[in-house]
């Protein structure tokens, strides 16, 4: 079995070759190629809110119905508003969740009551609801 000696010699990185690279400062501005800086739109939901709302049980104390006022405080309408609701016991221990799309349109600076939307099943044990829109369109 034979030792081979490996030479190796450091380089400082002050010594490395440099690539030229243009600077920034060497080439035109073309707006035409050059990309925008644009602030993203706000989501239609940014200014939706549940204003007011209340809940009651229906079909034999299983289904949850939902009067609720949605407020759109946008410059445009918006519509198909997702809304969930949380159900929990009276002690506040949280039950479930349901999830409906309110499939109509609330007008720009305007608000819109629903009256009694099914929201789906709900336990027996329930007595609380919290509800709130999670998404939203541009109509």
């Amino acid at each position: 079995m034979q030792l081979v000696a490996v030479a190796s010699s450091a380089v400082p990185l002050s010594a490395a070759p440099t690539v030229n690279a243009p600077d920034s400062e060497d080439l035109p501005f073309d707006p035409a190629t050059a990309e925008a800086i644009v602030p993203d739109p706000p989501a239609p939901l940014d200014k939706v809110m549940i204003s007011s709302q209340s809940w009651h049980r229906g079909g034999l104390g299983s289904n949850a119905l939902v009067t609720f006022t949605l407020r759109n405080r946008n410059s445009y309408a918006v519509k198909d508003i997702e809304i969930t609701c949380a159900f929990a016991r009276r002690d506040g221990s949280h039950l479930t969740d349901r999830t409906r799309v309110v499939p109509d349109t609330v007008n720009m600076k305007s608000r819109r009551t629903f009256v009694r939307m099914h929201i789906g099943f709900v336990n027996v044990n329930a007595s609380r609801a919290k509800c709130s829109p999670i998404a939203a369109s541009r109509a």
